[in-house]
């Protein structure tokens, strides 16, 4: 789960981050009225939406009155602002962020993220900073520090020092930076996030170290022990159809294919996306309905999938062990009848009861194709659709 700006500087201040003044607003008069409230010559308007790229995207605008703050947010609320991370489509902003200026001096890059190779948290930091952080990865990967964070211990103090140093900050700096930087871990650890990053991390005129923007993301499985981080979820910024998905348990993500996927085991689904690309197709998504779905399950899951106008196919693709042949036939059959099924379907089912399963499909009456095993049945599919 991913929140905005405004809420994950939120959360850090409450763990000692220092980050800047600013007021979530969600009209152009409210944006007037911050700018005002905030009492400060300069002012930042933010978009908020779940994707990186704003500034470049026209997102991000300094103003000096709240008259040019209003009409900055009438440019910009109720659009949808397209960036590297949005996909053409964009994504509509609804809430603006207004922000006191900053005096920058300097631009940094922090991030702390769950990294499995090391299998714990790692700091990441680089002394450039900003926007392009992403080419500096690529291009330049020895500007990058990690140090990995111990899963009990924490981030020792010579790890701190050690950062500091790869970024320049001595004295004062230095020490601005180390408690920014407990802070950041400390939220990290204390939230269960899968990510918390500052891009950029700041030094201004003045000497002062703070988060001029703020990135979190946290681990869903864990959001049972976070109710007020869990409360911040927008899901307007999230796909109609993982919402949708979620609600019944089901694991789903869209993709960019036409032929819509059913399969039960994530790695069961992965090979199945595999083997549909290696036959010349595209998957439109990742479904994985579980080892012990039921009919219904199987019945919605099969709705989300037929809601996609990209899906011009089906694979249901079934390994029967805890979930049973004969009852995933029965929740394809029931889902293809309500749901007035007019694209090509194609069924392959294996294990418990596939005999079963197999006569039920045949007699249904249903304009199906079944298979035996996976090549057959992602032939068959990317056959269909073409």
């Amino acid at each position: 789960m991913n929140i905005h700006e405004y809420q994950a500087k939120q959360l850090l201040a409450k763990f000692g981050v220092p980050v800047s003044r600013g007021i979530a607003c969600r009209t152009a008069d409210e944006v007037g009225k911050a700018f005002a409230t905030l009492g400060e010559p300069l002012a930042v308007v933010k978009a908020q939406i779940h994707a990186g790229g704003r500034g470049k995207a026209g997102g991000v605008k300094l103003v000096r009155s709240a008259d040019e703050a209003r009409k900055v947010a009438e440019g910009l609320l109720g659009k949808a602002l397209v960036t590297h991370q949005t996909g053409p489509e964009g994504r509509v902003v609804k809430t603006l962020y207004v922000e006191a200026g900053s005096d920058i001096a300097r631009e940094m890059y922090l991030a702390v993220v769950m990294d499995r190779s090391a299998q714990a948290p790692v700091v990441i930091a680089a002394a450039e900073g900003g926007v392009d952080i992403e080419e500096l990865a690529a291009h330049k990967p020895q500007a990058i520090a990690r140090h990995r964070v111990h899963p009990v211990k924490g981030l020792l103090p010579f790890q701190t020092r050690a950062l500091a140093k790869h970024l320049g900050l001595a004295g004062d700096q230095a020490k601005g930076f180390a408690k920014l930087l407990g802070g950041l871990v400390q939220a990290f650890m204390a939230l269960d996030c899968s990510l918390a990053e500052v891009n950029p991390l700041i030094v201004t005129k003045q000497g002062e170290v703070k988060a001029l923007d703020a990135k979190m993301g946290f681990d869903d499985n864990a959001l049972f022990r976070h109710k007020e981080v869990a409360e911040l979820r927008d899901l307007g910024e999230e796909d109609p159809k993982e919402v949708e998905a979620k609600k019944f348990d089901l694991n789903y993500i869209a993709l960019t294919g036409n032929i819509g996927c059913m399969v039960n085991g994530a790695g069961l689904a992965m090979a199945t996306m595999d083997v549909i690309q290696l036959k010349g197709g595209m998957p439109a998504n990742f479904l994985d309905v579980g080892g012990g779905a039921n009919k219904q399950q199987v019945t919605n899951a099969f709705k989300i999938l037929l809601s996609d106008p990209n899906v011009k196919g089906i694979l249901v693709n079934i390994f029967g062990g805890i979930m049973k042949c004969d009852t995933i036939a029965e929740g394809v059959i029931a889902a293809a009848r309500e749901t007035r099924l007019s694209v090509p379907l194609v069924v392959r089912l294996e294990g418990t009861n596939v005999e079963l399963g197999r006569k039920l499909l045949q007699d249904s009456g249903l304009n199906l194709q079944t298979a035996r095993s996976l090549d057959e049945a992602a032939e068959k599919i990317v056959a269909a659709i073409r």
